[in-house]
C-alpha cells in the first residue's frame, strides 16, 4: 500500500510539472484517463458500422471493386477530434494512438463476435521512402491490435508500395495508360490463396487508396477482402 501511495504522489508530480494533454481538445488529462479526457471519448463520433448491414463505406465500393464488407470506425471532418487524432497520428511522431484506436475497435469487433472469420490483417502500407521520413506506419498498431483481438495474423509486409506517390484514382489510371508496374504488389500471393482478409487503412475518402490494393492482393487465388478503416469521411 506504501508504493502504491508513493506511485500515485510521483504520478501526480509529474503530471503537475509535465501535464499529460487529450489529443482530442488539448485540456490537460485527469488520472485514469488515457490520450483523451472522458468528453473527447463521449463525444468522439462513432459510426456504428457494423460488418453485417449494408452501411456508407460499402457503397463507395459498389461497381468497383469487389469487397465482400467494409467498415469505418469513426466520421472524419475538417475540424473536431478526429481530425486532431488523425494529424498528431500522421505528422507529430505518436505512433500510439494508433495502437490506442486499434484496442478500442477491436474490443468492439470482438464483444460483436465481428470478423472471428478473417485469417489476415494487412495494413495499407506506406513506400519505405515514406516510411524512412515518419519513422513508422501510422496503420501498422490500429491493425495489428485489431488482428490480436479477432485472432487473426497479421502480416505487414506481404503488400508493398512501389512508387512513392500519393494514391489517386487519376493517377493510377496514368499507371495503367503507361503500361508501368502497378502501384501496390503482393509479395507472396500463394500465402493469400483461398484466405479471408482484412485490409485495413486511416482514413477513406474516395476509396481509391483501397481499390489499388485490393487489386493487388485479388491477385491471389480464392481470396476474399474485407475492409476496415479508422475513419471515414462522410
Amino acid at each position: 500500500m506504501y508504493f502504491s501511495k508513493l506511485s500515485n504522489i510521483i504520478n501526480d508530480i509529474n503530471t503537475v510539472l509535465l501535464p499529460r494533454l487529450c489529443f482530442g481538445c488539448n485540456v490537460q488529462l485527469y488520472r485514469g484517463e488515457q490520450l483523451l479526457c472522458t468528453l473527447c471519448r463521449n463525444q468522439i463520433p462513432l459510426t456504428e458500422y457494423n460488418f453485417i448491414e449494408q452501411n456508407a463505406v460499402d457503397t463507395i465500393f459498389y461497381g468497383r471493386i469487389d469487397i465482400k464488407k467494409a467498415a469505418a470506425f469513426l466520421f472524419y471532418s475538417d475540424q473536431g477530434i478526429v481530425k486532431n487524432l488523425i494529424h498528431f497520428l500522421k505528422y507529430k511522431n505518436q505512433p500510439k494512438l494508433s495502437r490506442f484506436l486499434g484496442d478500442w475497435y477491436g474490443q468492439i469487433l470482438k464483444e460483436r463476435n465481428a470478423l472471428n472469420h478473417i485469417d489476415i490483417v494487412i495494413p495499407v502500407p506506406l513506400h519505405k521512402k515514406k516510411f524512412k521520413k515518419r519513422g513508422y506506419n501510422q496503420v501498422s498498431g490500429f491493425a495489428k491490435r485489431i488482428a490480436e483481438h479477432i485472432n487473426a495474423s497479421y502480416m505487414e509486409h506481404i503488400l508493398v508500395k512501389t512508387a512513392n506517390t500519393r494514391t489517386q484514382t487519376k493517377k493510377n489510371r496514368i499507371y495503367r495508360w503507361r503500361g508501368m508496374p502497378d502501384l501496390y504488389k503482393v509479395t507472396h500471393p500463394e500465402i493469400l490463396s483461398d484466405k479471408n482478409v482484412l485490409l485495413v487503412d486511416d482514413v477513406i475518402t474516395t476509396g481509391a487508396t483501397i481499390e489499388t490494393c485490393a487489386r493487388a492482393i485479388k491477385k491471389a487465388k480464392g481470396v476474399s477482402i474485407s475492409v476496415a478503416a479508422m475513419a471515414v469521411v462522410p
